[in-house]
């Protein structure tokens, strides 16, 4: 299952039956854009996934989340490097912990 946040963000559940809230990753993309992928503990379905990507996507700058509880990861898409504090932050708001980056 994926979760992917993109700003603006849509309102409602991110629980759809493919786990999946939008299509392309990197839809927000441009170029000069930071990506950097984060592995974060805890996450088990798209609630989970949906609940990181939102309070990730309310860091400034982020433009594109896409969370995978698979496998942990979380890919952001931002104008300028974040740092790992706001990243914890906004994952320790979620319910759930950075482990670091992947």
């Amino acid at each position: 299952m994926t979760a992917e946040t993109q700003l603006p963000q849509a309102t409602g559940s991110c629980c759809s039956p493919s786990g999946s809230c939008h299509d392309g990753a990197d839809a927000g993309a441009q170029a000069g854009d930071v990506t950097t992928v984060y592995q974060v503990s805890g996450m088990t379905c798209g609630h989970c996934e949906g609940a990181v990507s939102e309070e990730i996507s309310g860091i400034e700058g982020v433009t594109s989340v896409k969370a995978v509880a698979s496998t942990g990861q979380v890919t952001v898409v931002s104008a300028t490097p974040l740092t790992d504090d706001a990243v914890r932050a906004a994952v320790d708001e979620a319910g759930y912990e950075l482990v670091g980056r992947a």
